[in-house]
């Protein structure tokens, strides 16, 4: 059940819509993440991340998206709540992750957990983490319903308060609820390039309370005014980023067929007076399964045009212009996350697996 938060900031704005995410906990349709705090699309001036984290916050985006391998992102968070609440002001919501390293998923164990949750506590300045989003790189390694069991323990004792998963497919998800692990949500990569979460992980959450934050709704930034007419950039890139995305464009059907979605992209969004980011990230909104989108950001610059999407609704004019290019373009095949896991694949040779390491 969704409903709008509407902060004096925002002016004429439309409100921000909000879902209640597990009982008790509210959270935006739209979470900012953190990934590019990281430090891989760039310097970060950190002051200046940390001043304009209030900007989101005060316009009705209080939760954002981190990790525990998102090298300086819990601290720099943690150091914002700090402010906050040494001013007494409303603090930030986290969404972190729990990621064993790819080389340590056989060790995985009780121990483990806690000294993962632990330190991203401590990174926090936090007692409680809000959500925790648990990652297993290897299907064919043993101890993921385990290692998911081991953090509802910590759950139980106060250390977390709700807990999710990260790019699982339709059944090791339904593994982990079948076992009693009471995922909230799966955050997963879903935009009008990749539609594997509507293959049969939507509907399996649906049956479990379960919903989907998605990451990949902008594609990385493809999906803007800046990537419209341009040639294909082939093997140029050197954003991680926009090389993982390039690979789910080649899926999708090529630069070409790209191209002709952009081009119906801009169509809409001139329609309503708003931009291809912002039509993006509302069609995976109105997904069935849908919590949020988890849109990137280093700093304010783009907010504005994040905001436009709680005034913006798509119709069936705009839909019509849409379906031929989507039933032509099915994008990539299988369940949520499934080439990414061959490590030798286009997808998987790109990945960093070993993030934990001190």
């Amino acid at each position: 059940m969704s409903s709008v938060f509407s902060p004096a900031a925002t002016g004429e704005r439309a409100a921000v819509q909000t879902v209640e995410l597990a009982p008790g906990y509210r959270i935006p349709r739209v979470i900012r993440g953190g990934w590019q705090l990281a430090g891989d699309h760039g310097p970060v001036d950190r002051a200046r991340a940390v001043q304009e984290i209030g900007a989101f916050v005060d316009a009705g985006l209080n939760t954002v998206d981190g990790a525990d391998i998102y090298t300086g992102v819990e601290a720099l968070y943690g150091e914002f709540n700090a402010q906050r609440r040494a001013a007494g002001q409303a603090l930030l919501q986290v969404h972190t992750k729990f990621v064993p390293d790819y080389d340590d998923l056989a060790r995985v164990d009780a121990a483990y957990a806690r000294r993962i949750v632990q330190r991203s506590l401590q990174r926090l300045n936090a007692e409680r983490l809000d959500l925790v989003q648990f990652h297993w790189w290897d299907y064919r390694v043993p101890g993921l319903v385990q290692a998911a069991l081991a953090l509802r323990e910590l759950q139980r004792e106060g250390l977390i308060a709700h807990l999710g998963g990260t790019n699982f497919d339709s059944a090791h998800t339904l593994d982990m609820l079948e076992a009693g692990v009471p995922l909230v949500s799966m955050q997963v990569q879903y935009s009008l390039l990749d539609r594997r979460p509507a293959h049969a992980l939507a509907a399996a959450g649906a049956r479990h309370g379960m919903q989907l934050l998605c990451y990949g709704t902008l594609a990385g930034g493809f999906f803007s005014e800046r990537w419209l007419g341009q040639p294909d950039p082939g093997d140029s890139l050197s954003n991680r980023s926009l090389i993982k995305y390039r690979l789910v464009i080649e899926d999708f059907g090529g630069w070409a067929a790209f191209q002709r979605l952009l081009q119906a992209l801009k169509a809409i969004a001139d329609r309503h007076g708003v931009r291809i980011a912002t039509v993006a990230t509302r069609w995976v909104l109105d997904q069935p399964g849908v919590a949020a989108a988890i849109v990137g950001a280093r700093y304010a610059d783009h907010l504005g045009d994040t905001l436009a999407v709680f005034g913006l609704q798509l119709d069936a004019q705009d839909h019509a212009l849409l379906a031929p290019l989507l039933a032509a373009h099915p994008g990539p095949e299988g369940d949520t996350y499934t080439l990414e896991r061959d490590k030798t694949g286009r997808h998987g040779r790109i990945m960093k697996y070993n993030l934990n390491k001190s």
